[in-house]
C-alpha cells in the first residue's frame, strides 16, 4: 500500500489511530514554515510520538515538537531512540526520532541501519548548523570534515534523504521523502538547519503523492504463471515473510491460504505475521535451525510460495536451507521470480492482492507435521535452570496481550520455538542482529500500544548495551517482563569460537531497580526461584520487572543444537 491511499501502512489495518491533517483549509501552505509543515505531514501519515535526544542545532525544532500534538519521548541515548522509533514503526505502522546534528545523528547510524536493512520505515530528522552560519566554512562544534557529511552518511542507510535548506524546495522534499519511507518501508532522513526551521513557503504548495502502479500486462503474465505452478503442485506450501507484516498483507495471505486450504510457515524474521495457532500454521522455516518435520516439507514441496521473505543467512539457518528455485514462486517488494522466470514491474502488494482474490484448483497434500504443544512447566525445586527448560516455562507466559522482544543471540534462537497466539506479536532484529535492540524496543512497543506488555528476551551481553532505557520507560509508567539470560559472556560466539574474549563482567542485574528507584528485581538459579520470580512479575503491573537468570556459560538452545547437528553432519 503506498501513502497515496490515504493512510499509514499498519500490523492492523482495523487500527483508528492514523491521523488526517492538511496544512490549511485548502490543502495548501498558506502562511506555514518549514517546521510547522513538517509537523504536520508527520501527523498526517499516523506519527503520534516521536523519540530522541534534544541539542542545540534543534532545539528551536524541538520548541515546535513539544507545542504539537506529537508526543516526545525522550531517551538516555541516540542509538537506543532509534530502536525504539524502529520498534514503534513495527507496531503502529510508522515511526520518528529527532537529534541533534553529527553527535546525534551519527550516534542514530547502527539503529537506523538496522531498520534499513529489516525495512522499518522510520523518520529520521536531525537539526543542523544554520546555512547563513556556514557562509565562512566555520569550525562549528560538533562537524566532522564537511557540513554535508552526516546527510552523505545517511544517504547511505535511508531510502530517501533531503536537506530542508530551502523555502523553495523544501517542502516538496518533505512529501517526497516521507511517500518514500511509506512506499519502500524503509528509513528517510530530513535535514533541518536551524535558522530553517521558521522559513515560509516562497510558493504556495498542496501535498502530491506520485503512486507507482503495476504494468498491467506483466502483472497478468505473472499471476497466470503463478496460478499454473500452484495448480499444478502436489504438495504447494506458503513461506510467508517480514513484509506481509510490512505491507498489511496479513488477511490477503491468510484468506488465500484458508480458500485453498495450503500449509504456511513463516521465516524467524517474519515469526508471527500470521497466528501460529492457526491450524494451517506449520512452524517457523529456517533451516537446519528448525524443526526437521517443518523443513523436511518444505523443501520436499513442489511449490513453496514465498511471500515478502529475506533470504538471509539467519532466516536460512546459516544456509542450511534447501529450497531449489525451479520450485519457488518469490515475491518480496524487490523481485517477482517464479521459477527461473524474472518479472519487473509488478507492485508486490498488487501481486500478493491479485494472487489472493483468485479461484484455483489446488489438490494441497495435508500436511503430516503436527505443531508440538508447548510441555506443561513443573518447577522441580533446587534444579538450575537451563535455556530450553526457561524457554518452556516461557511458552506458558504468553497470552492475547503479551508480545515478545528478542534480542540478538541465543535469546533469539531460542524463541523461535515459541508459539506466539496473536499476530505481529513477535519483535526481533533477526537479520541485521544488532545487539541491544530489545530493550529500548520493548519501549517503543509500549509508546505504540500501552495494552502490550512486552516479555524481554536478552543476553547479559547485549543487556549491558542499552539497559539503561528500562529507566525511561519506568518514567513512563511501562511494565515490560525483563529476562536475562545471565551466562556471563556471548554465547552465539563461544557456539563458533571459544575465547576469553567472549567473557563479560556479571552484574548483580536484579539490583538495578535499587538504582533506578522503581521496578522489581528477582535473582534466580532454580526453576522453584524462576516460577516464583514470573508469578511476582506477571501481578507487578505497574514497572518493570527483571529476572537475572543465571545459566551454565556453555548451555545453548534447541534450535542451535539443531544446527550444530546438521552443520557437523554436513562438514
Amino acid at each position: 500500500m503506498s501513502s497515496s491511499e490515504g493512510e499509514t501502512i499498519r500490523a492492523d489495518s482495523d487500527s483508528d489511530s492514523v491521523v488526517h491533517s492538511e496544512a490549511d483549509g485548502s490543502g495548501g501552505t498558506a502562511n506555514r514554515t518549514i517546521g510547522q509543515y513538517l509537523i504536520e505531514r508527520l501527523q498526517h501519515y499516523g506519527v503520534r510520538d516521536l523519540f530522541g535526544i534534544p541539542g542545540d542545532f534543534v532545539l528551536q525544532f524541538y520548541s515546535m515538537l513539544e507545542a504539537s500534538p506529537i508526543r516526545v519521548i525522550g531517551t538516555t541515548r541516540e542509538d537506543s531512540a532509534g530502536y525504539a522509533a524502529d520498534a514503534y514503526a513495527r507496531v503502529h505502522g510508522v515511526g520518528a526520532v529527532c537529534v541533534t546534528y553529527c553527535v546525534g545523528g551519527l550516534s542514530l547510524c547502527n539503529s537506523i541501519a538496522g531498520a534499513y536493512a529489516e525495512k522499518s520505515p522510520v523518520i529520521v530528522i536531525s537539526g543542523a548548523p544554520g546555512i547563513e552560519e556556514r557562509q565562512s566554512d566555520p569550525l562549528l562544534h560538533h562537524r566532522v570534515r564537511d557540513f554535508s557529511t552526516q546527510r552523505e552518511v545517511f544517504e547511505k542507510i535511508t531510502v530517501a534523504s533531503a536537506s530542508l535548506d530551502d523555502g523553495l524546495t523544501a517542502f516538496r522534499e518533505i512529501d517526497r521523502c516521507l511517500e518514500a519511507a511509506l512506499r519502500f518501508q524503509r528509513p528517510v532522513y530530513l535535514e533541518l538547519p536551524r535558522d530553517r526551521v521558521q522559513t515560509p513557503s516562497l510558493v504556495p504548495h498542496v501535498p502530491v503523492t506520485d503512486s507507482p502502479v503495476s504494468d498491467p500486462a506483466a502483472l497478468k503474465a505473472s499471476l497466470d504463471e503463478a496460478a499454473r505452478m500452484i495448480q499444478a503442485a502436489r504438495q504447494p506450501v506458503i513461506l510467508a515473510g517480514v513484509e506481509v507484516h510490512r505491507f498489511n498483507l496479513r488477511r490477503e495471505v491468510l484468506r488465500f491460504a484458508e480458500t485453498h486450504s495450503i500449509p504456511f510457515c513463516t521465516t524467524l524474521l517474519g515469526k508471527s505475521v500470521i497466528s501460529e495457532k492457526h491450524p494451517l500454521h506449520l512452524g517457523v522455516y529456517e533451516g537446519a535451525m528448525g524443526r526437521d518435520d517443518v523443513r523436511c516439507f518444505v523443501e520436499d514441496s513442489d511449490c513453496v510460495i514465498v511471500l515478502g521473505a529475506f533470504m538471509t543467512d539467519i532466516n536460512l539457518g546459516i544456509f542450511t536451507a534447501r529450497l531449489r528455485p525451479e520450485r519457488c514462486i518469490y515475491a518480496t517488494s524487490e523481485k517477482l521470480r517464479i521459477a527461473h522466470h524474472h518479472y519487473h514491474d509488478v507492485l508486490f502488494t498488487d501481486f500478493v492482492r491479485d494472487l489472493s482474490s483468485m479461484s484455483l484448483q489446488v489438490k494441497a497434500v495435508l500436511p503430516a507435521v503436527e505443531r508440538p504443544d508447548p510441555p506443561a512447566f513443573r518447577a522441580e525445586p533446587g534444579r538450575p535452570v537451563t535455556i530450553a527448560r526457561l524457554f518452556d516455562r516461557i511458552d506458558g507466559l504468553l497470552d492475547d496481550h503479551t508480545v515478545i522482544v528478542a534480542d540478538t543471540g541465543d535469546a533469539l534462537f531460542a524463541a523461535s520455538d515459541l508459539t506466539i497466539s496473536q499476530h505481529t506479536e513477535f519483535l526481533s532484529t533477526a537479520y541485521y542482529t544488532s545487539m541491544g535492540f530489545a530493550i529500548p524496543a520493548a519501549l517503543g512497543v509500549q509508546v505504540a500500544d500501552a495494552s502490550l506488555r512486552p516479555v524481554v528476551l536478552v543476553g547479559d551481553g547485549a543487556f549491558q548495551m542499552t539497559f539503561q532505557e528500562l529507566s525511561t520507560g519506568l518514567n513512563l509508567g511501562f511494565n515490560p517482563i525483563v529476562i536475562v539470560l545471565n551466562n556471563k559472556g556471548y554465547t552465539t560466539e563461544r557456539f563458533i569460537q571459544e575465547g576469553p574474549f567472549n567473557d563479560i563482567p556479571n552484574w548483580h542485574y536484579h539490583r538495578l531497580p535499587e538504582l533506578f528507584g522503581g521496578g522489581s528485581g528477582f535473582d534466580v538459579r532454580t526453576e522453584d526461584e524462576l516460577e516464583a520470580a514470573l508469578q511476582a512479575a506477571r501481578d507487578c503491573t505497574d514497572s518493570f520487572s527483571l529476572l537475572n537468570v543465571h545459566l551454565d556459560p556453555h548451555d545453548v538452545s534447541p534450535a542451535l543444537k539443531r544446527l550444530a547437528d546438521r552443520l557437523a553432519a554436513r562438514i
